[in-house]
């Protein structure tokens, strides 16, 4: 398993170490396990309180199996995902608790803490429940409000979130798809969390609809000090709302760091070509777009070394043999590429 990459920083609020998720392929009348896809291989980062994570790379990377593993949706294969809570500490005092070791009774308590808001504004919302059962179920579970008082902490939140009072009795199917997605947004925050996985929460929405509800995400963030999991493909979108942004390559962070120095500055050639794909809002502009050939890695057979080395224009006999190391090579700016320092990309 990977060390710890996170440094001695009390505002540290998750730790995620040498996390994978592997799901087994199984064939045959008597279903034998004969491999392995390994969506989530060994990944490691760390969340700040109050912070903003994104988590960006193409379709299968394995950006949504992290939220889901993290919140123990899917059971984890390995690694640990410490987190900063009180509530198993005998003086009161936050500890950091492997969610990965709790047990469904433990798992239920910290639920209290950690959200997720669904990428499917339509799905993720049961059709034959009104908005006030909807956003009161957590309570409801949790035991923490009974009567008047949790149907006005049900209006309260739906106010919050853009919505009407005589909202509460509707159902689902009459609201439009921003509506439907801050019901979303208002059960996640129905339980007081400190951090919130957004698995895409604005892919499916219109345009004008995904800034307003990132506005929305950030006017909340600031008022209840929330810590986010920002999953993403669209890069435009990461950027605004992101303090900081990991990049995803086939199960694997290829590299780790604050927004800015992502988008200027990335030394991982996979992150070179994935902001080179960003449109600039300039006519004048000539693009620079580089072009990746061959196809994604297979999760269930990865090649040996880099699992980026088919595709890389930079590629050594190393980078075929030998898996490159997440390291530190700036403050807070993490890479897994054995010629990050060679290459100095932003030249390149």
């Amino acid at each position: 398993m990977a060390e710890r990459i996170a440094t001695a920083d009390e505002n540290i609020i998750l730790d995620v170490v040498g996390m994978k998720k592997y799901f087994p392929i199984q064939k045959g009348l008597l279903r034998r396990v004969v491999g392995h896809v390994k969506a989530v291989d060994d990944v490691s980062f760390y969340l700040r309180e109050g912070e903003t994570l994104g988590l960006v790379g193409e379709s299968g990377c394995g950006k949504t199996t992290v939220s889901r593993t993290i919140i123990r949706l899917y059971e984890p294969t390995d690694g640990t995902a410490r987190f900063k809570t009180e509530m198993f500490s005998a003086n009161g005092k936050p500890e950091m608790v492997n969610i990965f070791d709790l047990d469904k009774k433990q798992m239920k308590r910290i639920r209290r803490e950690v959200s997720m808001i669904f990428q499917d504004p339509i799905n993720s919302l049961n059709p034959r429940m009104s908005v006030f059962d909807i956003v009161s179920e957590p309570m409801v579970i949790h035991g923490m409000k009974v009567g008047k008082e949790m149907e006005e902490r049900v209006v309260n939140l739906l106010e919050r979130v853009g919505l009407r009072k005589e909202h509460i009795r509707r159902y689902p199917h009459e609201f439009s798809g921003g509506q439907r997605q801050r019901i979303g947004i208002a059960r996640a925050l129905s339980l007081n969390p400190k951090i919130i996985f957004c698995d895409e929460p604005v892919s499916a929405l219109d345009v004008s609809i995904q800034a307003q509800t990132l506005n929305l995400l950030q006017d909340l963030q600031a008022d209840f000090n929330l810590a986010y999991v920002f999953v993403a493909h669209d890069l435009s979108v990461v950027q605004h709302i992101s303090d900081r942004v990991a990049v995803m390559y086939v199960g694997k962070i290829a590299e780790m760091a604050y927004s800015d120095a992502l988008y200027n500055e990335p030394l991982h050639p996979y992150t070179e070509a994935l902001m080179s794909s960003v449109p600039k809002p300039d006519p004048k502009y000539e693009s620079d777009r580089i072009i990746m050939q061959g196809d994604v890695a297979d999760p269930s057979n990865p090649p040996p070394g880099c699992y980026f080395n088919p595709r890389c224009e930079y590629a050594e006999d190393l980078c075929r043999k030998e898996t490159p190391e997440f390291r530190e090579m700036k403050p807070d700016h993490f890479v897994a590429c054995h010629r990050a320092e060679e290459l100095s990309l932003r030249g390149v």
